[in-house]
């Protein structure tokens, strides 16, 4: 059934295209904070478990928005991790760090997040879809928070 919604086709291509990257990149986060979660190790080694643990259960939450956004929107979602590592600009974390390096690196990846975020923002502006936009201000939000924890454990 053809959606009619006021956006136009090419309005809700051109956001639902910029939300699959912001969805690769906050899965990318989702993993790697999920990682570390698992092999954290040292003197703050059960704060930043539970830390880790409460950042990626949000993050999973931001994501089924975002795909479920994109569905709105009128497109599907490839949810693969092929198509997420073709998209996301935050790199795939294979080995282990110290804890104090792990809580870093989640910082920049949350911030290359926060960065696409705000230029995806302007783009829903200007195609005049506000549920995106609302959308991205939670998921910004979101993110600046879980920066903030993080940089305070610093």
């Amino acid at each position: 059934m053809e959606i009619q919604t006021g956006l136009s086709e090419k309005s809700r291509s051109r956001v639902a295209e910029d939300l699959a990257t912001l969805l690769a990149d906050t899965y990318g986060v989702y993993l790697k904070t999920q990682n570390f979660h698992w092999n954290v190790t040292g003197h703050e080694f059960y704060s930043l478990h539970i830390l880790f643990e409460k950042q990626y259960t949000e993050l999973a939450e931001s994501i089924d928005e975002l795909a479920e956004r994109i569905r709105a929107l009128g497109h599907y979602v490839d949810a693969s991790f092929a198509a997420f590592k073709d998209l996301s600009a935050v790199g795939d974390e294979a080995k282990l760090r110290a804890s104090k390096d792990m809580v870093e690196e989640l910082v920049r990846s949350h911030e290359i997040v926060i960065r696409n975020a705000r230029n995806l923002a302007q783009v829903a502006e200007e195609e005049k879809d506000g549920a995106t936009t609302d959308l991205l201000g939670r998921i910004l939000n979101m993110h600046e928070k879980q920066a903030w924890m993080l940089r305070s454990q610093i």
